[in-house]
């Protein structure tokens, strides 16, 4: 069961620095860039790159090193994203913003980059690790990470929920529907589909 081709179901690719851009800045979910994150050809030494490593003891960086090449390892996601917050308060024009990782990692970096006024097209995404979805319950609004399958139990409402391809940029999530509306109590099996 799925509906798939839907519009808003966005698009990814590979990232390469836009020769526009006055500043290359990359964040990334993970302790380093992946690979397959880059377009052919391209390195990270051409961004300053910001890295979650997920552990409690990171190096000490240089007094915020603003140029490519530098690296700036952050304890979480969070706290990657409190520092980038204040960095695009502050930024000038030109700035371009890159982000790798999981979904919802790159849709928060998304809504801080629309937030602080960059459009999109001086921000590139590449989904790179979990394919696992933030859902948004359309009935109840209760918003559930790192869901797999094709069905799944709203942790708000308790609704049997059917994970449809269409996504909320605004939302930074795709829509949940409760599958049994109709016929009460008629669930399909869930599949496994977002690994």
């Amino acid at each position: 069961m799925s509906d798939q081709g839907i519009k808003s179901r966005p698009r990814y690719q590979a990232i390469q620095p836009d020769p526009a851009g006055r500043h290359h800045l990359m964040v990334v979910d993970g302790a380093e860039v992946p690979g397959e994150a880059l377009a052919e050809g391209v390195t990270p030494s051409a961004f300053e790159v910001w890295t979650v490593a997920r552990k409690s003891a990171v190096p000490a960086s240089p007094a915020m090193e603003e140029a490519a090449g530098a690296v700036r390892p952050f304890r979480s996601a969070a706290h990657l994203f409190s520092a980038l917050e204040e960095r695009l308060a502050r930024e000038t024009m030109g700035l371009r913003l890159y982000a790798a990782g999981t979904e919802p990692f790159l849709w928060d970096a998304a809504g801080l980059g629309e937030k602080a006024g960059l459009s999109r097209q001086e921000m590139q995404f590449a989904h790179v690790g979990a394919k696992a979805r933030r859902i948004f319950c359309v009935h109840c609004r209760e918003v559930m990470e790192g869901v797999t399958t094709s069905i799944v139990t709203c942790s708000g409402c308790g609704a049997p929920l059917f994970v449809r391809d269409h996504f909320s940029r605004r939302l930074a999530a795709f829509m949940g529907v409760q599958v049994d509306a109709e016929v009460p109590g008629e669930v399909p099996a869930a599949e496994e589909l977002y690994q």
